[in-house]
């Protein structure tokens, strides 16, 4: 597989969405990509999350506080996934600073070689760094048809959208085409390297 060993890192909070978590895990493995789940530990070994429908606990182990430029720059995706995740990671306890969490994917975002991907309401962690987005083309949840609009962004009706190394989606439930659009743009950056 040309993708062994090759990481993506899914952002997590409490109130994810079981299928779509769940169904990265397989997903992402039967192409050999290494799966990493991410997110703020608060000085803590690991958290323990559930999730939104059915409450499945969900162990979370590492974070992406203090991540360095070379750890970040190994990742080949990060995906910020649909439901309150993003919601919940985007809380400060300072309102003069960004959260770690919006700060990361600020990070994330000047790296051209990562495949920014975002989902339902995801573009939720979005929100404090609107420039992030302004003037691309995205979908998100029909329910942050303002927000995206009030981003700067540019609201495209479709299921699963594509600018440049921005991957939009439009509910959990399109995690399916999504993901299959990040591994297809994996592939193909491999495939150029070849």
């Amino acid at each position: 597989m040309r993708l062994e060993g090759k990481k993506v890192g899914v952002l997590l909070e409490s109130d994810f969405y079981e299928e779509e978590i769940f169904y990265y895990k397989h997903r992402f493995a039967e192409e050999g990509i290494d799966l990493h789940f991410l997110t703020r530990l608060w000085g803590q070994p690991y958290l323990t999350f559930k999730g939104h429908e059915y409450h499945i606990p969900f162990e979370c182990h590492e974070s992406f506080e203090n991540m360095d430029d070379e750890t970040l720059r190994s990742f080949s995706a990060i995906i910020v996934p649909s439901a309150m995740v993003s919601d919940r990671l985007r809380y400060t306890e300072d309102i003069n600073k960004l959260a770690p969490a919006v700060e990361f994917i600020k990070r994330a975002f000047a790296e051209p070689d990562i495949i920014k991907g975002i989902i339902c309401h995801g573009m939720w962690l979005i929100s404090p760094v609107p420039e992030l987005v302004r003037g691309r083309r995205v979908v998100g949840h029909i329910n942050l048809l303002g927000d995206i609009r009030n981003m700067g962004a540019i609201y495209t009706d479709e299921d699963v959208v594509v600018d440049g190394d921005l991957v939009t989606a439009r509910t959990g439930g399109h995690c399916h085409l999504f993901a299959r659009k990040i591994i297809d743009m994996m592939y193909e950056k491999e495939s150029v390297k070849a």
